[in-house]
């Protein structure tokens, strides 16, 4: 694959995931999961079984996580990277059983591949559950009023099975939008039921359906990367092309098409590729076992070079660029709103003093903050909050502009993921 194939424009087929593009409004929606809590469908993800007495050790082996503290109904986001420590999935596992887990995201490929090409006493399996995320300030009151239970004793990243719409329900306390949250697991079969036992329940507390214009702004909010959003997974190497085939066999079309667009420029695709350092997950990796990219990561956390970080845009540069579009001659290339639709990873270069500082991606725009964010792995020199830097705007051979930008902490908004709910 070459550079010119990913700046194709990929089908749009971003929103299709997520149900409709709107429910009420984007705005509407954004504010929800500071005011009050949105239900949120995540039920594309693919999910994967695995039993036998091998299953630690084949995640032990496959990814950065330890999995020597992991008891039963504990769930851990466990990162699975290349040789030279590049992601290249990264998920949800849950431990089920003591020899039964359930992995939520494209990992489950990766892990059963190795598992298959490994000597381990262990089973692997497709599985069909649907995948309700409910967060926000009133996210607690919603589940407890949906299911007739009391759900405080969850303890963050661990889960309850309560009971929806007459079915048992797997209810994992997270917080993807950095507020009080509860994924709702179950099989498919009974996802329409539990979806409108949840909205019903939700009515009185300001529920929202979350749609997918503005799905991905409390992931930059909250900064959470993402996959193809801010990072390409490193399986295109010569050393990898046997397991792309079997995935872009095994997906739809639109998960296993990787594009990108914006004023970065990469000699390589690697150049795309990023290590959980990189992405702020640096704390998730332990060296205490031998797993694949370990040596690479064991430097990397020695002596980090980027680490991430939030941009403020400038909103009289962004002005600038809409109005753009009503003036004779060429315009900047749209910024839409409130983030790109598209289903590729935007990436633009940040500078400083004519030097190229880091990356940009995720850019969108928060209502709430009423500012125009973005992620960034940025040299760790020009992390402080407060540096001052600019963004380039425009794909190569496009009109350009220079944004100014100011570096601020990641997350933007506070995180509220561990708050109190025992009252």
């Amino acid at each position: 694959m070459t550079i010119a194939d990913l700046r194709r424009t990929p089908p749009g087929y971003f929103t299709s995931r997520w149900g409709q593009p709107e429910y009420t409004n984007w705005q509407d929606e954004s504010l929800s999961w500071k005011e009050t809590c949105y239900i949120g469908d995540w039920s594309f993800l693919w999910e994967r079984r695995f039993r036998g007495p091998d299953v630690l050790k084949l995640f032990s082996d496959v990814s950065v996580n330890s999995f020597e503290k992991f008891v039963l109904n504990q769930s851990k986001h466990v990162i699975h990277c290349n040789k030279d420590g590049k992601v290249i999935h990264e998920g949800i596992l849950t431990r089920l059983g003591e020899e039964e887990f359930i992995l939520f995201g494209r990992g489950g490929f990766w892990v059963d591949y190795k598992m298959r090409q490994g000597n381990y006493n262990a089973t692997s399996e497709v599985d069909d559950w649907f995948n309700f995320q409910v967060s926000g300030p009133t996210a607690v009151h919603v589940v407890e009023k949906a299911c007739g239970q009391d759900i405080r004793d969850i303890k963050f990243m661990h889960n309850g099975k309560i009971t929806i719409a007459g079915h048992e329900v797997l209810a994992l306390r997270q917080g993807m939008a950095g507020e009080i949250g509860y994924e709702l697991q179950g099989p498919a079969e009974h996802s329409a039921e539990v979806y409108q036992a949840i909205l019903k329940a939700g009515q009185e507390f300001g529920i929202r359906q979350l749609g997918g214009r503005t799905a991905f702004i409390n992931h930059l909010e909250a900064c959470f990367p993402t996959i193809v959003t801010d990072y390409l997974p490193a399986i295109f190497g010569d050393d990898m092309k046997e397991y792309l085939a079997e995935f872009k066999a095994a997906m739809p079309a639109f998960a296993s098409t990787f594009n990108v667009a914006g004023s970065f420029e990469g000699e390589r695709i690697e150049d795309w590729y990023r290590s959980p350092v990189e992405l702020g997950w640096g704390k998730s990796v332990k060296v205490n076992h031998d797993f694949i990219g370990r040596d690479a990561l064991e430097k990397e956390l020695a002596a980090p070079k980027r680490v991430i970080r939030t941009l403020v845009w400038n909103a009289e540069d962004i002005v600038d660029v809409y109005s753009s579009l009503y003036k004779e001659g060429a315009p900047y290339d749209f910024m839409e709103m409130p983030r790109e639709q598209r289903g590729f990873m935007h990436a633009d270069k940040v500078m400083k003093d004519g030097k190229l500082v880091g990356v940009s991606t995720s850019r969108g725009y928060s209502f709430y903050f009423r500012k125009m964010l973005s992620l960034t792995t940025i040299d760790i020199d020009q992390s402080e909050p407060g540096t001052e830097v600019s963004v380039i705007w425009g794909n190569p051979g496009h009109l350009q502009k220079e944004i100014r930008a100011t570096v601020a902490p990641a997350p933007y908004k506070q995180d509220n993921r561990r708050a109190d709910v025992a009252g």
